[in-house]
């Protein structure tokens, strides 16, 4: 075998394992950042629920835990107290959300799919903040448009996360715009979309990678030049763009 195709098999490999949740050149890289700073402070609830989830079929859905990190810190500085999720999965980013706010913090929590939901509740429950919960099971757009047409939610959230059906983000951003307050910010996940985002048209992709980064592209290129926002796109987890409210 050629140097060529060992190399090969070892990135083809590489994407197998982490590289849906990971953009770093290498294996060893993730794991020691994993290992150094992300497991050792990992709350226990939620070591637990990626224990769990790992278990999963579809686990490639879940939050990194590096990723679930950075969402802990970011809505700690910027003192998140009313957010929003669409896209919940078992739970790790929520559970990671309950965590970080205030006992008094409220979380919208909106999913298609509950029986998923409740795989990860009895884990949320245990850590005593599911009272921070809303769940509602379900497509999110339509309760969007009811937020908006009822009027008394504009600018009410501090942080809203996405993590949804990709063809949708668009659809998203045009509502949530609204409901974030000026300075809040929306975090819009998987904005790199596996590194497919600057394949060539022919690249070998897994067919719900190539299915939905026509619409991922589409998003990055429409937040890009959206002047009521300023925008940073970060290569944690499968990439992640967050976008805080200016006007």
């Amino acid at each position: 075998m050629s140097s060529t195709q060992e190399e090969q098999q070892k990135q083809d490999g590489r994407h197998q394992e982490v590289g849906h949740k990971s953009l770093l050149q290498s294996d060893a890289l993730y794991q020691y950042v994993l290992e150094t700073s992300v497991y050792p402070r990992e709350p226990e609830p939620l070591k637990e629920l990626r224990e769990l989830t790992a278990k999963h079929p579809w686990n490639v859905m879940t939050t990194s835990a590096d990723e679930g990190q950075f969402l802990s810190m970011l809505l700690k500085l910027i003192n998140a107290k009313n957010t929003m999720e669409i896209g919940v999965y078992t739970g790790y980013s929520l559970l990671a959300t309950a965590l970080a706010i205030p006992e008094d913090g409220k979380i919208l929590a909106m999913d298609i799919n509950r029986t998923n939901y409740e795989l990860g509740l009895p884990v949320i429950q245990k850590a005593g903040v599911a009272h921070k919960i809303d769940f509602r099971e379900g497509p999110a757009l339509p309760v969007l448009d009811q937020m908006i047409e009822d009027g008394t939610y504009y600018g009410k959230f501090d942080f809203i996360f996405v993590d949804a059906d990709k063809d949708n983000y668009l659809n998203y951003h045009k509502r949530l715009i609204d409901l974030v307050k000026v300075g809040g910010i929306i975090g819009y996940d998987n904005t790199l979309w596996n590194g497919s985002v600057v394949a060539p048209p022919d690249a070998p992709l897994r067919k719900y990678i190539r299915f939905y980064r026509d619409f991922v592209l589409e998003l990055n290129k429409a937040l890009a030049v959206d002047p009521r926002i300023e925008i940073c796109q970060l290569p944690v987890g499968d990439g992640i763009t967050l976008c805080r409210r200016i006007s």
